[in-house]
């Protein structure tokens, strides 16, 4: 369906995934107010329409996109918010906003991971401090990679929302000549399975620096899908098909694609980097690197069997080896 009426919108957050976001909405009859924490990133955008930060070769139609650094400004007159920072900074980049300012918006998360210390889903986090009613809050899931959307290849996209019809309206935002959208109502499988294959991946990374072949990748992938199963069971039981591509398409691209960071990060953990090294060498932030710590917090109270989830954490966050852990972990899955 074509958007006869231009919607208005405001898209925080910066990075590759947030771009790639830019693009696809500036196909559709969508004017964005894209707000960014760099002023130098801001005003290259303005004078040469890319950003020179993140996926530099898409090109940025200025004529839709109105790039700011003042997050109030960028929260003027828009239907729409778009929240595409990292979850570990969500505080920070809505810092001097209130909620008044979120009043009568649809907010719809772009983000795969938890807010750390709270251990909260970012819509939950949202809803609680801004007041914003759950059925106005949505989630967009993949299997979706921000690399490929700037390269235009066939992707696709999974929004979620308790609202169907308002799911339904943020995917008409989303579609275009080489982006499918699909709306659902499991807004908290979908978000909790995103937060979860992202520590999948690092598993899968850091089996990968160990030196560990595809046969056993396989293993632990197809367990992986399991271990999602009954933690999101567990903590929101609903009837669901994991096999769908919000689900295990998301799970494949992030555990088996280069362009994964979690994979990446996890890849240097196995090679033997630090935490601090690794985090220097990409540049960018695993969201998985958090989520783990979160949900394995979040599991003290459910007692989910979760051994992918509990290596990854001891790896992470108790310094365990991570051939020693991974050597535990192989005598498990089946």
């Amino acid at each position: 369906m074509k958007l006869t009426q231009p919607i208005r919108l405001t898209m925080v957050g910066g990075g590759s995934w947030a771009t790639a976001l830019v693009k696809i909405l500036s196909e559709n009859n969508v004017s964005v107010k894209w707000w960014l924490r760099k002023a130098s990133d801001a005003e290259h955008i303005r004078k040469f329409g890319h950003n020179p930060s993140y996926l530099s070769d898409v090109q940025i139609n200025t004529r839709k996109v109105k790039v700011c650094t003042k997050i109030r400004e960028s929260f003027k007159d828009s239907d729409y918010v778009i929240l595409a920072v990292p979850a570990a900074f969500i505080s920070d980049a809505l810092r001097g906003l209130k909620p008044d300012h979120f009043t009568g918006k649809s907010v719809v998360s772009a983000i795969k991971g938890m807010v750390p210390e709270a251990n909260q889903l970012v819509t939950d986090w949202v809803s609680e401090h801004y007041n914003v009613p759950n059925e106005r809050m949505s989630v967009i899931a993949g299997p979706c990679h921000a690399e490929e959307v700037a390269l235009e290849k066939q992707s696709y996209l999974t929004i979620a929302s308790q609202d169907t019809d308002r799911a339904e309206d943020v995917a008409n935002l989303l579609r275009c000549r080489f982006v499918q959208a699909t709306p659902v109502d499991d807004i908290y499988g979908i978000e909790y399975s995103a937060v979860m294959k992202n520590i999948i991946a690092l598993a899968c990374g850091i089996t990968r620096g160990l030196g560990y072949g595809d046969n056993f990748q396989a293993v632990l992938v197809s367990n992986a899908m399991q271990e999602i199963k009954r933690f999101v069971d567990a903590i929101y039981p609903k009837h669901r098909d994991l096999s769908g591509s919000a689900y295990l398409g998301d799970l494949l691209v992030t555990a088996y694609s280069p362009f994964s960071r979690n994979r990446t990060f996890g890849t240097l953990i196995g090679r033997g980097y630090t935490i601090q090294s690794a985090q220097a060498e990409m540049n960018m932030i695993a969201e998985g690197y958090y989520a783990v710590k979160s949900i394995y917090e979040i599991n003290q109270q459910f007692g989910v069997d979760m051994p992918i989830t509990e290596a990854v954490y001891k790896i992470l966050y108790e310094k365990a080896a991570p051939t020693g852990a991974m050597n535990v972990l192989k005598e498990v899955l089946t």
